[in-house]
């Protein structure tokens, strides 16, 4: 399925079940079934790209406050290995047109609420879906930025994002600053929707119009970072492997006219805060939502990075300013400003049902190969 801006195989856990014990472990079985360890992923179903490198397992949940579970994977490209320690939004949102296709929940007669939870952090997300005379939708007229066809309007709102300050702040600071050599760079760090440290542009070479966009010599920068990131939010230890997907790191800056990957063009009226955002290791094409969740909480923070660079938008909305686009996000707060939920509106299609024929690579292909 496609959600939003990323391709999600998603699987039952009635057919892949990830608590029991696989022949050759169930990383074993992703890799080998997207192609991994292959960067076309030529023998697998991965689309060579981390945002079509995607999978969950999804199963139905005996908690009476929950509707489904699910196990997010990202499938490494060019090595054989997975990546459990995030959660996807995205496919969060494909999820939730699944469970109702799949029939893992009932349908309401107008608008059926989907109430998931990642097994991955423990978040709780709903996925709100219209169900018109209790029929469930196959097609959809909603678009979004950096797709090309339309899908399912979805509604999919993280909630319970207001625990406390300290909470969102794992350094306990507004803004940090990380060195790298002789440089400085200034970061707001938040645990919202994901882990994620969020770099002001300033900081950054060659930068005359504030321009965010990520070239090979900021994605060395912004991955040498995340390293460091880590150590200070408590994410890892000194000695522990690097892991390349929390916490998620990119660079903010304030809005300016600027194109889109389609070449459509965007006025700095037309968005809040301009946000390029590094996916495994590469420049993410859009933004992902929980990449989304934590530039809205950041955007709470007085004092902070992204708050400084935002411009002043509508009260309850932020508006964020991708290389595919403008995506809108709706935003609810305490009454001491505190963020507590938020809700983005993404797209949904069903690409394929089918049987994969996975084939575990010989060890004699796997020694040639390296």
């Amino acid at each position: 399925m496609r959600g939003g801006t990323s391709k999600c195989w998603l699987f039952n856990a009635v057919d892949i079940d990830p608590y029991i014990d696989h022949a050759g472990g169930l990383d074993a079985i992703l890799t080998a079934a997207f192609g991994s360890g292959d960067p076309r992923q030529l023998d697998g179903v991965g689309g060579g790209t981390s945002t079509t490198s995607k999978a969950a397992i999804v199963r139905r949940s005996a908690r009476p406050d929950i509707d489904v579970e699910y196990l997010f994977a990202q499938v490494a490209i060019d090595n054989r290995s997975v990546e459990w320690g995030s959660n996807c939004g995205n496919c969060a949102t494909a999820i939730g047109l699944f469970a109702l296709q799949t029939g893992l929940v009932p349908i309401d007669p107008a608008v059926t609420t989907v109430r998931m939870r990642n097994e991955n952090t423990g978040a709780v997300l709903t996925a709100e879906i219209l169900t018109p005379g209790g029929r469930v939708p196959a097609e959809g007229d909603a678009a979004v930025p950096g797709t090309t066809a339309l899908g399912v309007p979805v509604a999919l709102t993280f909630g319970g994002l207001a625990a406390d300050r300290t909470s969102v702040l794992p350094t306990g600071n507004a803004t940090d600053v990380v060195s790298l050599g002789s440089r400085a760079f200034h970061a707001t760090m938040v645990t919202a929707g994901a882990p994620a440290a969020l770099f002001d542009v300033a900081d950054f070479t060659s930068n005359a119009r504030g321009d965010t966009a990520i070239d090979a010599d900021r994605l060395d920068t912004l991955v040498a970072l995340r390293r460091e990131a880590a150590l200070r939010m408590g994410l890892c230890h000194p000695g522990d492997p690097i892991t390349h997907a929390i916490p998620k790191v990119g660079i903010v800056g304030s809005p300016v006219d600027y194109r889109t990957t389609s070449g459509r063009a965007v006025t700095a009226d037309e968005y809040d805060i301009a946000v390029r955002m590094v996916s495994m290791m590469a420049p993410h094409p859009a933004i992902g939502l929980t990449s989304a969740v934590a530039v809205a909480a950041a955007a709470s923070i007085v004092g902070g990075v992204v708050a400084r660079r935002s411009a002043v938008g509508s009260p309850g909305s932020l508006r964020i300013g991708t290389a595919a686009g403008v995506i809108g996000i709706d935003t609810s707060s305490t009454d001491d400003g505190i963020l507590e939920s938020v809700t983005l509106h993404r797209a949904v299609r069903r690409i394929a049902t089918a049987d994969l024929f996975v084939a575990v690579p010989a060890p004699v292909l796997l020694s040639v190969a390296s």
